[in-house]
């Protein structure tokens, strides 16, 4: 709207111009920005606690504005697939040792340095560009950061032929990632694994948990994230799962109405997430219904069997596994008995995000990105000052 409209409408009805800025702000949200070169914003005022403490709930401060509308549909906006290559160095293709005829996919953002990677792992149906987003806020926050995320068997462009593709068991997918993890080690030929933060989504939540709870990555491990998962409440909401899946489209005619139906459905609330991550959720397919070519490439009814195995005994294992611990919630009645008590006792950093809906990450990308930052330095071993050895003490010629 131009300066001479603005002056006419206010003149002649007495419209604010707060008005006019905030229906201007709804088209200017679905413009994708540019991303600026990162930049390590260590100060106080870039961090979501407000706590010295690696435990306890974790209030955003006012700046990190947490009541700021998500970006979400705006008039005259566009549906274009964005590409993986905004957010990402690489892709990667690995042979699974295990089982050769598995080829793994994942997309990665090297570290810089003695950076962290922060390792992510996404929900059922989703893919490794769920993340994609929330990774380039967290390069913006911190510059040596990487990022490693996979798309798990059965999604994405990971390749798992027939029934492999099927096998969803809790410790398939665990052995999986961990796998994954150190395919990307020898593949980029790092001298050492770099420091680790394990980010799950929803399964993803599970996964992390269930590959740090078996120590299998050692001490790399500085601790894990999970993300809108907890064992009460998901096993509560598997009994209507199949209600929900009968109630999605089976297909879409274009690439655009599928990102357009998660928008409009506020299944993700963010308009350049969708543009994102969806159209790694859909496959080119008119064999079964012409048109509506676009199918879901997940057949997540065929998982069923798998479902409360990957929920059960979830809570004891959070608590459990040795390193940093946090949760981020879109609502605090997601939490379970177990885990409120553990919240209570300080046994690891809860965030709630009400204005979220289950893809925080997603919806929320910026706001969950300084969470992981900040997770991450309140759990960076490097940081740590350690007294001077008795020893080297005493060859100075000190007192002790």
């Amino acid at each position: 709207m131009s300066d001479l409209q603005r002056a006419w409408a206010k003149a002649k009805y007495s419209i604010s111009n707060d008005t006019f800025d905030e229906v201007d702000e709804e088209h200017e949200n679905d413009v994708l920005p540019e991303l600026p070169e990162p930049v390590d914003d260590d100060s106080s005022s870039a961090s979501s606690a407000s706590s010295v403490s690696s435990t306890g709930t974790i209030i955003p401060s006012p700046n990190q504005k947490l009541f700021a509308r998500p970006q979400g549909v705006a008039r005259g906006r566009t549906l274009e697939q964005i590409p993986w290559t905004t957010y990402f160095e690489r892709e990667l293709s690995l042979k699974s040792e295990q089982e050769p005829e598995v080829v793994y996919h994942a997309y990665l953002t090297s570290p810089v340095g003695k950076g962290p990677l922060f390792v992510m792992h996404h929900g059922a149906g989703s893919s490794g560009l769920s993340f994609a987003v929330v990774a380039s806020e967290i390069k913006k926050r911190l510059s040596t950061a990487g990022i490693l995320a996979i798309d798990c068997r059965g999604h994405g462009s990971t390749n798992a032929p027939g029934d492999k593709a099927l096998d969803m068991r809790l410790d398939t997918l665990s052995s999986d990632l961990f796998s994954m993890v150190q395919l990307t080690k020898n593949e980029m030929a790092w001298p050492e694994m770099p420091p680790i933060v394990l980010v799950g989504h929803s399964l993803g939540g599970a996964v992390v948990t269930d590959l740090a709870k078996s120590g299998r990555l050692g001490t790399s491990v500085l601790g894990y994230a999970v993300l809108d998962v907890v064992e009460g409440s998901a096993i509560d909401a598997l009994q209507s799962m199949h209600t929900y899946l009968s109630t999605r489209p089976l297909g879409f005619a274009t690439l655009q109405a599928g990102i357009e139906w998660h928008i409009r459905s506020r299944t993700i609330r963010n308009s350049i997430s969708a543009r994102t991550s969806v159209p790694a959720l859909l496959v080119f397919n008119e064999n079964d219904d012409p048109t509506r070519p676009w199918r879901w490439r997940t057949n997540l009814g065929a998982t069923q069997p798998y479902w409360e195995g990957w929920f059960i005994g979830l809570s004891k294992k959070f608590l459990g596994a040795k390193g940093g611990k946090l949760l981020l919630l879109a609502g605090t009645d997601r939490l379970d008995t177990e885990l409120t008590i553990g919240q209570m006792q300080g046994k690891y950093a809860l965030q709630v995000f009400p204005e979220a809906g289950h893809f925080i990450h997603e919806d929320l990308p910026e706001k969950t990105a300084v969470s992981l930052v900040d997770f991450f330095r309140r759990n960076d071993r490097s940081a740590l000052v350690l007294p001077p050895k008795v020893s080297d003490l005493l060859k100075q010629g000190k007192r002790v």
